[in-house]
């Protein structure tokens, strides 16, 4: 019987893990694709850079949440979890952990650009 009990215990775990990883998965999107699903309503854009590379440069209306920030995860506490998010760095390693992020955060739908803004232009 403890043997029983034991075994479904670890089903129910395990089920809830693979939920919990399914959850865990953002899209990415080619540069035109991402170009055409921001430009056609708008939505929650977020550039993952440092203030610096910002300032550089960056998609029009893109709010700038530096990845290296000690706030990061509480600096999307009022953005929609129900909304898409559109998320970028400069090549896409950043957004890649930030999406992972976001994902345990709550967020349902996040987009990444491929290759990030230096495959934008």
């Amino acid at each position: 019987m403890k043997k029983l009990i034991l075994l479904l215990v670890l089903i129910s775990f395990s089920c809830k893990e693979k939920d919990a990883n399914a959850a865990a998965q953002s899209e990415v999107l080619t540069a035109a694709e991402y170009k055409a699903a921001i430009s056609e309503t708008q939505v929650q854009l977020v550039d993952v850079r440092t203030p610096e590379e910002y300032a550089e440069g960056h998609i029009d209306t893109a709010l700038n949440i530096d990845f290296f920030r000690d706030d990061f995860k509480s600096a999307f506490a009022t953005m929609d979890k129900d909304q898409p998010i559109y998320i970028y760095c400069k090549s896409g390693n950043r957004s890649g952990k930030a999406a992972k992020i976001l994902s345990e955060l709550g967020f349902e739908e996040i987009y990444d650009l491929e290759g990030g803004f230096s495959n934008y232009n």
